[in-house]
């Protein structure tokens, strides 16, 4: 498929997929569609363990959702667009191979939306953070507030949901909204070098790790455990738990094979 507003390349199993609508690449409803797509091929795609998302340029990672094109939607094409954002969220949230965010410069609104449903968060140390919906008169309708709060917390979501303020970088790593702050030359290699590690790691350990995880974060704790005692078993069945187990006791490093 030709994707008009995203750019990608595979190389060592790690997909790199860049927002490409510069110089702010905020988010309409093609990007949503082309999201989708993506995610799905490159599920499909045995060449790709990892996954990284990015935005093109320094300037922003996502500065939102097009504030153009929702002005001239009526509420029925409003919720039609938070609809195709919800289905593009989540299936990065649910893809099965883990999805990095590199977060190059500006997060807002729609921008941290996804980047919070990525596994992990990189950014650059000249990354900003915000969700100013409020001030626009509405509130995040892709997530933003349900998720935010599972990561940072109810009071700290509530804080950076209320006031709509901007935050830089340090402050995000510091309320654990991003693993990990990095100089902005470095952001893109260092977020290669994580997802090349992930992508080393047994295919269906690592998918059962993230569903085990997304599953429990929406249950109670014993329908939690009940999860992942699941995911524990498809685990152990696999090829690669015996190649793991062999390699320990061979004091060797593993072959694994994704069966």
């Amino acid at each position: 498929m030709n994707y008009e507003f995203l750019q990608y390349e595979v190389e060592n199993q790690v997909a790199v997929v860049y927002i490409n609508r510069p110089p702010l690449n905020p988010l309409n409803t093609k990007v949503f569609h082309e999201l989708y797509a993506l995610i799905d091929e490159l599920e499909a795609n045995r060449n790709v363990s990892a996954i990284v998302i990015t935005g093109k340029g320094e300037k922003a990672f996502v500065a939102g959702a097009d504030i153009h094109e929702m002005l001239d939607l009526d509420l029925a094409g409003m919720m039609e667009m938070n609809r195709i954002s919800r289905a593009a969220f989540s299936k990065i949230e649910n893809a099965s191979k883990p999805v990095i965010a590199a977060i190059n410069g500006l997060a807002l609104g729609g921008g941290c939306e996804l980047a919070l449903v990525c596994d992990l968060r990189i950014c650059s140390d000249k990354a900003k953070f915000a969700f100013p919906e409020v001030n626009l008169g509405i509130i995040p309708g892709g997530g933003g507030t349900q998720r935010l709060q599972r990561i940072v917390g109810q009071g700290v979501a509530k804080e950076l949901l209320y006031f709509g303020e901007m935050i830089d970088a340090q402050r995000a790593l510091d309320i654990h909204l991003v693993n990990k702050v990095v100089p902005s030359d470095q952001l893109l290699p260092i977020a290669k070098e994580w997802a090349g590690k992930l992508a080393k790691k047994p295919a269906i350990a690592m998918r059962m790790l993230k569903e085990a995880v997304n599953t429990g974060a929406n249950v109670d704790l014993q329908s939690g455990l009940m999860v992942e005692n699941a995911c524990f078993g498809n685990a152990f069945a696999t090829e690669d738990r015996k190649e793991g187990m062999r390699a320990f006791a061979e004091k060797r490093k593993p072959v694994f094979s994704g069966k």
